[in-house]
């Protein structure tokens, strides 16, 4: 029973909106606590395995993109459960051959606790390595967004890179991004949660209303 439920505790997947689990690890640039990340926005990503070809793509396009995430204030650290001299021979492996330096920390997970935290782990898929999974943290550590992919699919990072732009223009204006949205698009102007602002939105046209519930702006 006892292990049963250090089982359920371990797999648990935390949810939106809730505190990002706390973690120490030891990384490629030394011991990282998620302390350490606050005031900036973090992306935590986990891979399956070091040394292996979509993986290796992955590390390259988060690189890639690695400053200009930068420049919205949000920081970029990876995990697998491998060693950190694995992380370390895959790194400089990576800059050599595929001339890529990778700026971002990675995790070396061999106990598994940062991945038992955070749900990375798909018994249904592997035992015995992390699904793709991300999460968005902010800058206040509040645990704000969470996609995962099976083992076989390496990520979009350009819509990673739209799906902080969304959440930070969501914080900064009080407005939704709708379906495919990109900055500079319209927004959506949050629907009204009473008759008497329905009536008043509907007659002041203030937005471009489709509906009383559906309006949208310029930013």
């Amino acid at each position: 029973m006892e292990e049963a439920a250090k089982e359920t505790q371990v797999t648990r997947i935390p949810r939106i909106g809730e505190p990002a689990p706390q973690f120490t690890a030891e990384t490629t640039f030394g011991t990282l606590k998620l302390s350490d990340f606050k005031g900036s926005w973090l992306i935590l990503f986990s891979h399956p395995a070091d040394f292996t070809p979509v993986c290796t793509t992955e590390f390259i396009a988060f690189a890639k993109i690695h400053p200009q995430l930068k420049e919205m204030n949000c920081e970029l650290m990876g995990l697998s459960i491998d060693s950190v001299y694995s992380h370390i021979a895959w790194v400089r492996n990576i800059e050599k051959n595929m001339r890529q330096k990778i700026s971002f920390p990675v995790i070396a997970d061999l106990n598994k606790e940062v991945a038992g935290l955070y749900g990375m782990l798909m018994p249904g898929e592997s035992k015995t390595e992390t699904s793709r999974c991300v999460f968005v943290i902010d800058d206040k550590q509040t645990l704000r967004a969470m996609i995962y992919y099976p083992l076989t699919t390496g990520r979009n990072m350009q819509e990673i890179l739209r799906l902080i732009q969304a959440l930070q223009t969501t914080d900064t204006h009080g407005v939704a991004t709708p379906a495919n949205w990109k900055p500079g698009q319209k927004v959506i102007v949050p629907p009204p949660k009473t008759q008497e602002n329905a009536d008043t939105r509907v007659a002041e046209k203030q937005y471009e209303c489709k509906d009383w519930y559906f309006c949208r702006r310029e930013l």
